[in-house]
């Protein structure tokens, strides 16, 4: 056990909360104190919901949530959670302005901050995680790329661990955060209990199988649209960087600092993701081998298809056509089903 007595936790309630994201970690830190007390042991968390005001409403007001306690009444904290936002980011991000000198002045202090999902955004504007790592969900990894260029984002996975400061993939995942968390604080054997209990996969470390790549096109550089239209167009094309160039007459090295600029990925990357997105459409709709689907989608070496389809989903072709390709799956638990 890793138990060095109680732990204060402040979950912020932020304005554009997540409900969920604010009940999950209350929820299940709760049931590890409760578990401790059925074992015949102390509870090892004050878990306290904090504030800038006595009252927020979440969720276009279908919710209120009244605190705990407000942010500046809380002298000492180990760990603070920034659940999930929901809304216009940028919008929220000022809205909740005042949280970052408090969050920023309680890091120095020692305490740890997590953030979950969409909350990274918050966290980012503290400028806390200027230099290092950091998680959110992949749907919005193209704006937060923009808002935050000195972070580096880390896509695939749903953890991350950088000096205190954590972070979580989208979604649920933030539950394998909190099972982390509660790993660290109170030992493994209470986190693989909060598993079951939660039913959560407590070993899912990566996002990628769930990413849906389409493009980053929120930006005002046609030249580059019409180039990533005209990869999206034909994925099996081995089009070279020189050949785009020279197709809308820009240098090369202009249009690899242009399109970086506006797609945050290289030409190379962004013909890589284009590709797996139809392999991965292939797996899911077809009834095409892996190598036909590898010919159709412009590989030819089985070794180097392989090795991108991973980087890209976290799985071999065969694992992801089994878990995602409904037929597939039937087939295949009807042929287990008969041995």
């Amino acid at each position: 056990m890793y138990i060095y007595g109680m732990k204060k936790i402040s979950i912020l309630v932020p304005i554009g909360a997540v409900l969920g994201s604010i009940e999950g970690p209350r929820q299940v830190f709760t049931e590890v104190n409760k578990h401790l007390i059925r074992l015949g042991k102390e509870p090892i968390f004050e878990i306290k919901l904090t504030a800038l005001s006595k009252e927020v409403s979440i969720a276009n007001n279908l919710y209120k949530i009244y605190p705990d306690k407000l942010i500046f009444d809380i002298d000492n904290t180990d760990l603070i959670i920034i659940p999930a936002i929901d809304g216009d980011l940028k919008s929220i991000i000022d809205l909740n302005r005042d949280y970052y000198p408090w969050i920023k002045d309680h890091y120095f202090k020692g305490a740890e901050v997590a953030s979950l999902c969409l909350g990274a955004f918050l966290l980012a504007s503290t400028g806390l995680l200027k230099g290092k790592s950091c998680a959110t969900h992949w749907l919005s990894a193209n704006e937060f790329k923009k808002m935050f260029p000195d972070v580096r984002l880390v896509e695939d996975k749903i953890i991350t661990d950088e000096n205190g400061i954590y972070s979580s993939g989208g979604a649920f995942s933030y539950l394998n955060l909190i099972l982390y968390l509660i790993e660290k604080y109170a030992g493994r054997d209470i986190a693989i209990f909060m598993a079951r209990a939660f039913q959560i996969d407590i070993e899912r470390r990566s996002q990628s199988p769930f990413t849906i790549f389409n493009g980053q096109k929120d930006h005002e550089d046609i030249i580059i649209k019409k180039a990533q239209e005209l990869i999206e167009s034909n994925p099996a094309e081995k089009f070279t960087v020189d050949q785009i160039a020279l197709k809308f007459a820009l240098g090369r090295r202009n249009l690899e600092r242009r399109f970086k600029k506006a797609t945050s990925n290289t030409i190379i990357e962004y013909v890589q993701r284009v590709r797996i997105e139809a392999a991965k459409q292939s797996l899911e709709t077809t009834h095409s081998n892996v190598n036909e689907v590898m010919y159709g989608v412009g590989y030819s070496d089985p070794k180097a298809f392989r090795m991108i389809f991973k980087k890209y989903t976290g799985m071999s072709p065969i694992q992801y056509r089994a878990k995602y390709n409904k037929e597939y799956s039937m087939n295949l638990t009807d042929k287990l089903n008969d041995l």
